[in-house]
């Protein structure tokens, strides 16, 4: 029998590294891994991290991540691409280039800002660079400290679907506005998927799940749909089977003992 070659379909997480295994680029892994797809990785920044919080933050060096960047890139064909934690000008404008320079597609871009912690994962003067960026992305991934900051004013429950059309129209690019943050009403939790091509707006309501092991959902959910999206489902698709994904992980994680703080989701405790 003749052996038929295929491939795999691939997903290039960009993003900072935790050390506790929760968040950034060993949740995008796990995430994208659990979702179907192959996931290699461009590493930002390293942390010292735990469940309890960041302690210390490194860069990695500019020369070195767009040698990371080149390395993958130029070797690998890539369905989707997701990024997480750019945490200076210098590494947003670095990654904007090489993207560019290889004309990836499906870019999913979680636009990390801050922990969940409360920790601050990005310094003050690359906030307007990471807005310029945001239109290069097939879609961004807020929650709702970080689209507050996009947009200038607060969000609450009954300006959520203003919101996200707001941010997508903003940005040109299409927005997942979760609202996890958002004190739940009839124990769900509402997220709003505006498609900006479209101008099609999508409300996905999941049960709120009573846990503190939250640590990641952000960078894991991102990941998820980049996975989806390689897989080769359309954006409306992989955004509902990632959102379904993270809530499941969610779940499954509820009842699990990690560290002192906000423990991680189970991303391979799916039913």
């Amino acid at each position: 029998m003749e052996n038929i070659k295929t491939s795999y379909c691939s997903v290039l997480t960009i993003a900072g590294s935790d050390s506790g295994g929760g968040a950034g680029i060993q949740a995008d892994i796990k995430s994208i891994s659990a979702s179907g797809a192959y996931a290699a990785s461009v590493i930002t920044a390293t942390t010292a991290q735990n469940t309890q919080g960041i302690l210390d933050i490194h860069p990695i060096p500019i020369s070195h991540i767009e040698k990371q960047l080149d390395a993958v890139l130029s070797d690998i064909e890539f369905g989707a691409i997701k990024i997480g934690m750019l945490h200076s000008s210098e590494v947003i404008d670095a990654v904007a280039k090489k993207l560019s320079h290889y004309k990836v597609k499906n870019i999913v871009l979680d636009p990390v800002m801050v922990a969940t912690s409360g920790d601050k994962l990005i310094v003050n003067d690359a906030i307007s660079t990471l807005k310029e960026f945001l239109p290069k992305a097939s879609l961004i991934t807020p929650n709702i400290p970080e689209a507050e900051l996009l947009i200038g004013h607060s969000i609450e429950l009954d300006n959520l679907e203003n919101s996200a059309i707001e941010i997508g129209q903003l940005y040109n690019t299409s927005v997942l506005l979760k609202g996890g943050h958002l004190e739940s009403k009839e124990n769900e939790i509402t997220d709003i998927l505006y498609l900006h091509k479209d101008k099609k707006v999508i409300i996905i309501k999941n049960p709120w799940i009573d846990t503190k092991n939250t640590h990641g959902t952000g960078c894991s959910l991102s990941s998820s749909i980049a996975a989806f999206l390689s897989l080769g489902h359309n954006l409306e698709d992989a955004v509902k089977k990632g959102c379904h994904y993270i809530n499941q992980a969610i779940e499954q994680g509820k009842n699990k003992t990690l560290g002192k703080g906000n423990g991680a989701i189970n991303h391979f405790g799916l039913k």
